[in-house]
Formats: C-alpha cells, sequence, structure tokens
C-alpha cells in the first residue's frame, strides 16, 4: 500500500461529524476464493506455522483500500456447542445460542508476522492443552471477528454478531479486530492503522457501537456494567496493542464519540 494512498485514508476518515448520517458508506466486502480450513482472551498468539494455509487470491495489489476479505475459520457443530458452553458458564447462564448485539470494539495485536499462521491458529476447535489457565475457562479455542494484515488487508473471520473468545470479560458484546504485529519485533504499520480507523467507522455505521478499546484497556472496565464474568478469578492483564496504537486510531476517528479513551 502506498503511504500517499495511506494518508488520503486517515485525512477522509478524520472528516465530518460524529453523527450517523455523515459517515462514510459501510466498507466494500470481498468474497475469499478459499475458505481454508492463529487473542484471545488469550492475548497475543504466536504463529502455528505447523499449519500451512493459503491466504486468499482477493488479497492483491489492485483490491481497494478499505475491503473486507471474507476467510471464514471452520466452525463445527461441536465448535459451536463449546463456544456456546463458555457463554453460559461465563456471561450468560441462560443463553440458548450465540447471537450477539455489538457495542465494543476491541483493538488487538497476534504478537506474531503472519495473517496465515494466525488464522491457521484460530482454525482450531479447541485450545491447546499448554494454555492451561484459559483451558480452564472452557475448552472453545479463542477466536477474533477480524484480523488485519501487516499490508491492511482486513479479514472476517467469523460474523460481528457471533460471540468470540478475544477478550475476558466482554465477549458478550464485543467485536474482536486482530492485528498481525506486536509493538518490537513486527511494529504495527500505517496501512494497518488506516484500515482500523476504515474499519471502525464502518462497524460504527453498522452497529450500535458505543465503546472502542484497547485489550490494555478492558481491566479498566472491571466494574462497570460493560464488564461480565461470572467465574471468580478469572481474568487477566494484557499489554495489546498499546497506548501508541490506540491513540493514532482515536486521532484518526476525529470528532466521533469512539475516539474518546474509556
Amino acid at each position: 500500500m502506498h503511504r500517499a494512498a495511506v494518508l488520503a485514508l486517515i485525512v477522509v476518515g478524520c472528516g465530518g461529524g460524529g453523527e450517523r448520517a455523515t459517515r462514510p458508506p459501510p466498507l466494500a466486502v470481498a468474497t475469499a476464493v478459499d475458505g481454508g480450513v492463529d487473542s484471545a482472551d488469550a492475548g497475543p498468539v504466536l504463529d502455528a506455522a505447523e499449519v500451512v494455509i493459503a491466504p486468499p487470491d482477493a488479497a492483491v495489489p489492485d483490491a481497494p483500500l478499505a475491503a473486507i476479505v471474507d476467510w471464514p475459520v471452520p466452525w463445527p457443530p461441536v465448535r459451536e456447542r463449546l463456544m456456546l458452553e463458555y457463554r453460559r458458564l461465563h456471561s450468560d447462564p441462560a443463553a440458548t445460542d450465540l447471537t450477539i448485539e455489538p457495542r465494543m470494539i476491541v483493538l488487538h495485536y497476534t504478537g506474531g508476522h503472519s495473517a496465515k499462521g494466525t488464522h491457521g491458529y484460530f482454525s482450531r476447535t479447541r485450545i491447546e492443552d499448554e494454555r492451561a489457565t484459559l483451558r480452564k475457562g472452557g475448552e472453545a479455542n479463542v477466536v477474533s471477528h477480524f484480523v488485519i494484515d501487516r499490508d491492511g488487508t482486513i479479514f472476517r473471520l467469523i460474523p460481528e454478531t457471533r460471540m468470540g473468545r478475544h477478550a475476558i470479560g466482554v465477549n458478550h458484546t464485543a467485536i474482536g479486530v486482530e492485528n498481525v504485529g506486536d509493538e518490537d519485533r513486527y511494529p504495527l504499520t500505517d496501512a494497518q492503522l488506516a484500515s482500523n480507523i476504515a474499519l471502525v467507522r464502518d462497524l460504527a455505521a453498522r452497529f450500535p457501537i458505543e465503546k472502542l478499546v484497547g485489550h490494555h484497556e478492558i481491566a479498566g472496565l472491571r466494574g462497570t456494567p460493560w464488564y461480565v464474568e461470572r467465574v471468580r478469578g478469572y481474568k487477566n492483564a494484557k499489554g495489546d496493542p498499546g497506548k501508541r496504537f490506540m491513540a493514532a486510531v482515536r486521532a484518526g476517528l476525529g470528532d466521533s464519540p469512539l475516539a474518546a479513551p474509556p
């Protein structure tokens, strides 16, 4: 992605007021050629190097700057059952399905350098035994709704209205957005910044989004109505995506209500 194009998108994203009528139209949606067979309450995930999955051909240089590419992770009946068990245990004992009304967006980073590896990891049905603390909270594997690659390509992994497991305490109401990279080895890129701004605006135009937070900011929501966790002592503290990245995203949102820190 050319830097000029990135800057142009940021300028467009900053303009206008915060009212719904002035928001840009929803992002274009492309369909991946191959759905293909890694945060999560867990935070950054490592690349699953053993999983070899070719990314969709839709991620090409001439693709629209702010397109959403559908690249769904496998969702067999057993995964549906495990996620429903997770929801009943942690947020809603009476839940009969995984449908949510998104009111929050949580930004993350993966800690790795590969969208393919992240997709491969999220494609697993169950959390691995090595993540013993998380596994105590349920067998269902972690997954975010979106992954944004280092070139700014936005991949949708699960529908926005399906509950994912990406942030303890807010999964019942939050859309999770992973960014491939971290703050040290693979710093998040200008292209990712532009795509996060565009995606936040798009989601806010389609859903009643009231709050934008970084994963590292969720601990500050404990004790508020936003945070629901029924299992005593089940919590964590994460550092992603970091203060600098969140400040840059909020600056790009201009006078949107979502630009205010939590």
